[in-house]
């Protein structure tokens, strides 16, 4: 058996398989956020949870799907639901359809965090508000493999508006609205995945235009827009 170090004086103990995956995935290389749109994988990431708060909700179940050389590769996509010792209300329930035997006999959340980072693999993440997901999973992937992830994010809910200066948009239903992208299973959360990714698609099209050729750049273009917002 392996032993991690204590996060907040709980040990973290992950059998020897476990704990070599762990070390697999961490050899990886650095994201690359270089590449051209065209040349890159990126992965497009939701979560969900058994609330809104930050501190004291838990990580449900996450969805993703790679944008893989300039297209949505839906071969190339990935959903887990993580076991929860109890199930959450009812009215959380009816939010996003993961019922309470759904939520307890889901994965062990080590193996289902360490079968995301084994699809995640290098690659750079995209989500539309990026704090609640980053957030979300990064206390999970602390609490159960006692890992601090850092990864490049893109937001956007930021990098949209940023392209689209325009348009006075906010909420993700919104935007994809505006980019007339259907999502008939709204709070599932590869269906939301896909229908970021179906949103990024959208965006890269008019970032190329406006010579926004890389990740990189995006994030560029979303560091400007948090400036703008925040200047109000």
């Amino acid at each position: 058996m392996f032993w991690i170090d204590k996060w907040l004086s709980r040990p973290i103990h992950l059998t020897e398989v476990q704990a070599a995956r762990l070390r697999s995935w961490q050899a990886l290389p650095k994201s690359d956020t270089q590449h051209s749109f065209d040349a890159a994988r990126l992965v497009v990431l939701d979560v969900e949870t058994t609330g809104l708060n930050l501190v004291k909700d838990k990580l449900i179940a996450i969805g993703a799907v790679a944008v893989v050389l300039g297209k949505v590769d839906l071969s190339d996509s990935f959903e887990v639901v993580l076991q929860q010792d109890q199930a959450s209300s009812k009215s959380n329930i009816l939010i996003h359809g993961i019922g309470g035997s759904a939520q307890t006999n889901g994965k062990t959340p080590a193996d289902a965090l360490l079968d995301f980072l084994e699809y995640l693999g290098s690659s750079p993440l995209v989500a539309f508000h990026v704090t609640f997901d980053q957030t979300m999973l990064s206390r999970a992937l602390r609490q159960f493999l006692g890992l601090t992830f850092k990864r490049e994010w893109l937001d956007l809910a930021y990098v949209a508006p940023g392209l689209h200066p325009e348009k006075r948009l906010h909420a993700l239903d919104d935007w994809l609205s505006f980019m007339r992208i259907q999502n008939n299973a709204r709070h599932n959360a590869l269906a939301d995945a896909v229908c970021t990714a179906q949103l990024l698609m959208a965006l890269i099209h008019t970032a190329k235009q406006q010579k926004v050729l890389t990740y990189s750049d995006m994030q560029s273009v979303e560091k400007n827009q948090r400036w703008v917002s925040w200047q109000g």
